[in-house]
């Protein structure tokens, strides 16, 4: 019996969850519901950073983190690769130059194809070239090293670090603002957020990056999922609190209900 505790209330919850995002989802995608994302300045003035750069003649710098795709980080650098395909097409419709730099092999393939299929998408293929996307190291530093490299050697103008991050953040931002660029960050990793906040210009915290897709393309699938998962984030508020509140006045009914 104490094996199989807690995992009825677990699968419950798993499918409450689940029943939520898709009714959220269905509603968005039928236009019966249109959830609200507050503005988020660190993603507006992606457009603003790439003006920027186009007005210099400069290069955009992109790194999507040196997460992988399948390990617990793996959100983080889906999300950024999804701002990519943002950035590709900003870049294509100013005729700016992007740089693209990767750590990790599995997400290089990944990369390559989004920025390909972005100038595509606007008309562009001939701006896809084969070091737009740059495999660098699997190494942390040795591709930190690279990275402030491209930066300082081709003095860019915008850049834009979403994704994982480590010991390499401060890095990043500081060889950026050697170069003088507009400096827009987002993470997940909340360690690296104060070095991230100290030295650029604009930053993505915490789930702040998870909604950039949505955010960014005004997707009703991604809209729907966002709204949903903060329905059931209020919901989970509002039973931490009942259940505080009853176990204070010491009535365990719910804490023994969540037990089976």
């Amino acid at each position: 019996m104490m094996i199989i505790a807690g995992r009825v209330t677990l699968l419950v919850t798993i499918i409450l969850l689940g029943a939520i995002v898709m009714i959220g989802i269905n509603m968005s995608r039928s236009g019966k519901w249109t959830p609200k994302i507050r503005r988020l300045a660190g993603l507006d003035a992606v457009e603003e950073a790439v003006g920027r750069a186009t007005e210099m003649g400069a290069p955009v710098h992109f790194s999507p983190g040196i997460g992988g795709i399948t390990d617990d980080i793996a959100p983080q650098t889906f999300a950024g690769l999804e701002v990519l395909g943002y950035v590709t097409e900003l870049t294509a419709r100013y005729n700016t130059e992007l740089i693209v730099s990767i750590r990790t092999a599995t997400v290089f393939p990944l990369a390559q194809e989004i920025v390909r299929q972005g100038y595509l998408a606007a008309g562009r293929p001939d701006m896809f070239q084969e070091d737009t996307v740059q495999y660098l190291s699997n190494e942390q530093f040795a591709y930190a090293a690279a990275v402030m490299g491209i930066m300082n050697r081709r003095k860019v103008a915008a850049n834009l670090l979403m994704g994982a991050f480590w010991a390499e953040s401060l890095l990043f931002a500081e060889a950026g603002a050697q170069t003088g660029a507009i400096q827009v960050a987002g993470t997940a990793a909340m360690a690296q957020l104060p070095f991230f906040v100290a030295a650029c210009d604009y930053c993505l915290l915490g789930e702040e990056l998870y909604a950039a897709g949505a955010y960014l393309s005004r997707d009703q699938v991604k809209l729907g999922s966002i709204g949903a998962q903060d329905i059931a984030k209020g919901i989970t508020m509002v039973i931490l609190l009942v259940g505080s509140l009853l176990a204070t006045a010491e009535i365990t009914f719910l804490a023994d209900l969540l037990k089976k």
